[in-house]
């Protein structure tokens, strides 16, 4: 996608940090934009923000774990702005904790909004979306720590994670169908995740994933020398116009990435291939492609 004029996005998230730096970057190239996020106020200060700057955003209250609501509001969306040709599915929590301290509500708290976010946000508007015959653009936001595994990464990185290899797979899906499909995968941004550990529903109560007020100030500190949201949007208005399949922040962790591959070259057998048994992985995974085409 080259041109935004007059395109209809929809933003996750949207209404702080990285998803309203995207928000801003698509209504500064002439995108009609809509912001859905949790939180009232912050939509209402998302939307004046924007204003200051010359930009409209549509904000909708939205917890993307809500599937009825989501699906309500990828209805009113196109009622009021038109089809949908940019979806960025941006909300996440960025809450860390290792898996064996890990509860249940842990796992359905990260993993709803980590995850679950993404699967919603794709149910509720992708089908309409290859409907209207347009084409368009899907990008989600997973992080470096869906790629390596962060410190104390636990559900956070198995979310980020299986994010990454649902927009790889669905890039595949729609490669012949007018949409490009990219992932997100930031290191360290100036954003409020930070105020992330409380915001825990109720109904999660009984996790253990949580850090002290002195370490969320910490916290706070170090993400003032990240880059900025509005930064981070520009760099995925390019990417959509590149159809990019990642999207990165930074270079600088680069030799983490190549330490990954090292271990997986590391740990592949010495053994002679069997050409039988590749060729009949081979005839398998041609024949399951040609069954779901």
């Amino acid at each position: 996608m080259k041109d935004f004029k007059e395109k209809v996005a929809f933003v996750t998230g949207g209404a702080s940090g990285i998803g309203l730096g995207i928000a801003k970057a698509l209504a500064g190239e002439g995108a009609k934009v809509a912001i859905g996020d949790i939180r009232p106020d912050h939509l209402e200060k998302a939307v004046e923000e924007a204003a200051d700057a010359g930009l409209a955003l549509t904000p909708y209250q939205l917890d993307v774990t809500d599937r009825e609501r989501h699906v309500a509001v990828a209805g009113q969306v196109e009622r009021d702005l038109g089809p949908v040709h940019i979806l960025a599915l941006n909300a996440g929590l960025g809450v860390l904790g290792q898996i064996k301290d890990a509860t249940y509500d842990d796992w359905d708290w990260v993993m709803g909004v980590n995850l679950g976010g993404v699967i919603n946000g794709l149910r509720s508007f992708l089908p309409a979306m290859r409907e209207h015959g347009q084409g368009g653009h899907i990008m989600a936001t997973s992080s470096m720590g869906g790629l390596v595994v962060a410190d104390n990464g636990g559900i956070y990185s198995a979310a980020k994670a299986a994010v990454v290899s649902m927009m790889r797979c669905l890039r595949a899906d729609l490669a012949k169908e007018n949409f490009g499909v990219s992932v997100l995968c930031p290191a360290a941004v100036n954003t409020n995740i930070h105020e992330h550990y409380d915001m825990r529903p109720d109904e999660f109560a009984a996790g253990r994933h949580g850090i002290s007020a002195e370490k969320r100030e910490q916290l706070k500190q170090m993400l003032n020398f990240g880059m900025s949201p509005d930064e981070v949007g520009r760099l995925v208005l390019k990417a959509i116009r590149n159809n990019d399949e990642f999207i990165f922040t930074t270079g600088a962790l680069a030799p983490i990435v190549e330490m990954r591959r090292d271990a997986l070259l590391a740990s592949l057998p010495d053994d002679p291939i069997d050409e039988q048994r590749w060729q009949a992985d081979e005839m398998v995974r041609k024949f399951m492609d040609a069954s779901l085409a």
